[in-house]
């Protein structure tokens, strides 16, 4: 199975999961709430924040509800409502539209873009969002987090001093390894880098440049190349690879690991 059906996979088992609690997703301008009062019509329905981070509810007026949790807000709301208006109102809150926050997901994907930050959002959802990676990512998800203070938009690696780069390994995604699936945060930027390929040259099929993986070995970067030709001698292939920025000619076995760069040379047969 490739990293990408893999990936995949792991996305359509994630998501086919219990949807995580929106209670501590923080409400921002121009998101759009669902407020339900249990038995009260009249003081249900759905209110968008405006710029100015409030919304106007029914009898109370004005409530602030930018920065607020959503579970703080149903607190407030019915904190508001209990006494002079209600005994013991039930009062939920919940996200119809985020709008206020965003991720940026750029690189290796299929769909790179502007996403909406929805509730518990994770790294293997934003991939999910995104298509998921392509053939030509590299092994590892680059999460480039503004640190506090820093202005919102898309981020990459290098270009803004204050911020926090978290690496991910794409196979612990695949492996369901939990605590690499991160919780995002406004502002996050995911970048999915290009893989370094090595190149198949010689007696193969199809010779060319191709994604390498870690752990990958000689016979399968053969085997992504269509495999060795009929004149193809694989008992005497070599690898050209930079040591000490030198190009150094290396005699090798199929079962032996190739690195990103690497040129694997497969001879023509002696007859």
């Amino acid at each position: 199975m490739t990293r990408i059906f893999a990936i995949v996979l792991v996305v359509g088992l994630w998501l086919a999961l219990p949807a995580g609690a929106q209670t501590e997703y923080i409400i921002g301008a121009q998101d759009v709430l669902t407020i339900t009062v249990f038995d009260q019509s009249e003081l249900s329905g759905k209110f968008a924040v405006d710029a100015d981070g409030t919304f106007v509810y029914p009898i109370l007026g004005r409530i602030k509800a930018a920065g607020l949790t959503v579970r703080a807000l149903e607190n407030e709301i019915k904190r508001l409502l209990t006494g002079d208006y209600l005994k013991n109102p039930q009062v939920t809150v919940g996200v119809e539209q985020y709008r206020s926050q965003r991720i940026f997901v750029h690189g290796e994907v299929r769909q790179p873009g502007t996403y909406a930050l929805t509730g518990d959002m994770t790294l293997i959802e934003a991939l999910a969002r995104a298509g998921s990676t392509n053939a030509t990512a590299g092994d590892e998800a680059l999460i480039v987090r503004p640190r506090s203070g820093t202005s919102r938009g898309p981020l990459l690696p290098g270009q803004q001093l204050d911020a926090e780069v978290i690496h991910v390994r794409l196979a612990d995604l695949q492996a369901g390894t939990l605590t690499q699936n991160i919780a995002l945060r406004d502002g996050d930027t995911i970048v999915i880098p290009r893989a370094k390929p090595v190149y198949v040259t010689g007696q193969v099929k199809s010779p060319g440049a191709y994604g390498v993986e870690a752990g990958m070995t000689v016979l399968q970067a053969v085997a992504l190349a269509g495999g060795a030709t009929d004149r193809g001698a694989t008992g005497r292939i070599k690898i050209i690879r930079m040591v000490k920025g030198k190009n150094t000619e290396i005699k090798v076995k199929l079962t032996d690991i190739v690195q990103p760069g690497d040129t694997i040379v497969v001879p023509e047969k002696f007859f």
